[in-house]
């Protein structure tokens, strides 16, 4: 593991670059994160580049910038990472807090995903195939993690809110990770 590679005390990833979300609040006390949900997001829908997806995880998206902010307008949501196309890792809310991503969820039973996870973002859509310096940093990400905190299971988002979220979508290549030997699938 490189040293760029490791979560401070405070939970944030020294080699990611930090954002500031105001979307998070406390996690449960005794409660770490031991689920980690992928998601996938874009911003127009299936646009890539630009800041779109911070200012929207900051709270600055100009909704008259496109139509479809409209439909998220108002919506406040936030993830741990952001895993950009080029691999560019940013973070927005410490590991140690409850960032806003899964919504209505559910794990093996257990409600409210929020409580007891971690949420990363790859920067993506259900109708493209992700990047290989994504998949690089996510296992890097995930290694990362691991060392501090007792991840038990890797899900997307679809996995705990099935019928409501499909992503992070058929072209995630969950298989690419199991490969490496180091990333249960939603499954396991």
């Amino acid at each position: 593991m490189r040293e760029s590679d490791i979560v401070d005390q405070d939970g944030w990833l020294r080699g990611a670059r930090r954002v500031d979300s105001p979307n998070y609040d406390a996690r449960l006390a005794g409660e770490p994160p031991s689920l980690l949900v992928i998601h996938a997001i874009s911003l127009p829908p299936e646009q890539f580049g630009g800041d779109a997806i911070i200012r929207f995880f900051s709270n600055t998206l100009d909704v008259g910038e496109h139509p479809y902010y409209q439909q998220i307008s108002g919506l406040r949501v936030s993830s741990h990472f952001l895993i950009r196309r080029d691999g560019e890792l940013i973070q927005f809310v410490s590991c140690n807090m409850r960032a806003w991503h899964a919504g209505i969820s559910s794990w093996l039973g257990r409600q409210r995903c929020n409580d007891y996870s971690i949420g990363i973002e790859l920067e993506g859509c259900d109708d493209l195939p992700f990047e290989h310096e994504q998949y690089a940093q996510l296992l890097r990400l995930v290694e990362a993690l691991r060392v501090v905190y007792p991840i038990d299971a890797i899900v997307g988002h679809s996995d705990i809110s099935p019928g409501r979220k499909t992503d992070p979508g058929p072209c995630f290549d969950w298989g690419r990770l199991d490969s490496q030997g180091r990333l249960p699938g939603p499954l396991d």
